[in-house]
């Protein structure tokens, strides 16, 4: 499928690079909206523990928090192409502030209970949605900024990346302390944060609207234009099967790691958090490099080595003999995938028809999604005595996979060309 002339000719307002800088216009919002979803994703059950004392019950509002945001990225998507960014982010994240603050503030006068219980599930699931539409907003913004800035969108989308990696260090850890005090005060945080969300929304570039067909009609967006736009685009349809491939091994990764750190290496969970913390900082590294290091290698180069780097370190995991060398290893594959997310997020932002970003944004965060379930269920049906041997599958699959898209990708003339020249945004 190619995207027709009335497709690609944006109707309302065109996309251009903000009047202000970018700081005011686009980083600032994105800090915002980057600590709100981190402490909804990851604080929240903290909130349902601290209300209910029930592990299940923060088990099943982990669930019920992701579900609705599964749910939501079509929907998202499309909304986002129809109405524009910033009208999205502004009503989502005003309406999470409202529901959040209001919750706070319920929370207080309800006796601990049923009625307590099903207040904070039902807060996990509306904001866990609420959120997802503010993100793929967001994303939309970086993506159309990222096209109109000259042959920089590499870096636009590293900073994008550090503020999102940044805010998963500091938004779990800020709720964390604030719960210590009592929930009402992170919820009151988090209601703030989303408070200013919304009133910097409103001042982000305009992202191009869908326009209406030949006949005058409306496009209907949906994941099947997504699913169509992805299909017309080889280098970004490749990129995304191999990540998914490689969020197979992380997503095992990350469900193992509490039972070899707990299990084989004897340590506390506590040391589970130190292990993320420090792949958390070294993605924030990589991504620096990245940065400018794409100006000289491009995004093939930088997407070679990042793969190769990835594949090594996962292939070494499943012999590492100590807590500190698995660490370490942990840490060099998160790194390698943080440069892998830059090149993919540069290239999305690059060659999608910016009049369908959402739909196909919201798709190919699905297909990266989907390997994370899998990986859960393939542990759930591992035999801890042969956990070693499927990491070790697992990361030979992976290392084919991006053996074979990058070798695929090795003539793109988009991944190609950034290196030598810019690739201005259609």
């Amino acid at each position: 499928m190619t995207v027709s002339l009335h497709e690609a000719r944006p109707a309302g307002r065109h996309a251009a690079v903000p009047t202000g800088s970018l700081f005011r216009r686009v980083y600032a919002p994105r800090v915002c909206d980057a600590l709100a979803y981190s402490m909804a994703t990851y604080a929240m059950p903290l909130v349902v523990l601290a209300t209910t004392g029930s592990a299940s019950l923060t088990g099943l509002a982990f669930a019920l928090e992701w579900i609705p945001r599964v749910a939501a990225f079509s929907f998202a998507g499309a909304l986002v192409d129809r109405s524009g960014a910033a009208i999205v982010c502004f009503i989502a994240s005003l309406v999470r502030a409202l529901l959040v603050a209001g919750a706070g503030f319920v929370l207080t006068v309800l006796p601990r209970g049923t009625a307590e219980t099903a207040a904070v599930m039902a807060l996990a699931a509306v904001t866990g949605a609420l959120t997802q539409f503010s993100f793929i907003a967001n994303e939309a913004v970086g993506a159309i900024v990222s096209r109109r800035t000259e042959g920089q969108s590499h870096k636009v989308q590293s900073v994008l990346i550090g503020i999102d990696q940044s805010a998963t260090l500091v938004g779990p850890a800020l709720g964390g302390v604030l719960l210590l005090t009592g929930p009402t005060r992170m919820l009151a945080c988090l209601s703030v944060l989303s408070f200013l969300s919304a009133g910097l929304a409103l001042q982000t570039p305009p992202t191009p609207l869908r326009a209406g067909g030949p006949d005058g009609r409306k496009a209907s967006g949906g994941m099947r234009e997504g699913w169509e736009t992805l299909r017309s685009l080889p280098s970004l349809r490749r990129l995304v099967a191999g990540l998914a491939c490689s969020n197979l091994a992380l997503g095992l990764l990350q469900s193992a790691s509490p039972i070899l750190v707990e299990g084989r290496f004897g340590r506390s969970p506590a040391a589970v958090g130190t292990l993320w913390s420090a792949a958390a900082a070294a993605t924030l590294i990589a991504v620096v490099c990245c940065r400018f290091a794409l100006n000289r290698l491009g995004l093939w180069g930088i997407g070679v080595i990042s793969a190769t780097v990835a594949a090594a370190a996962c292939l070494a995991v499943p012999a590492a003999a100590s807590y500190a060398g698995y660490t370490a290893l942990v840490a060099l594959f998160m790194a390698a995938d943080g440069g892998l997310t830059v090149v993919l997020r540069t290239l999305r932002s690059l060659i999608i028809p910016p009049a369908a970003f959402g739909t196909t944004l919201s798709l190919t965060i699905l297909l990266l999604l989907v390997p994370f379930p899998v990986a859960g269920i393939v542990l759930a049906l591992t035999p801890p005595s042969y956990l070693t041997d499927v990491l070790g599958a697992c990361a030979v699959l992976q290392a084919l996979t991006l053996l074979v898209t990058f070798v695929r990708l090795r003539k793109d003339p988009v991944l190609r060309a950034t290196a030598a020249r810019p690739i201005r945004g259609s």
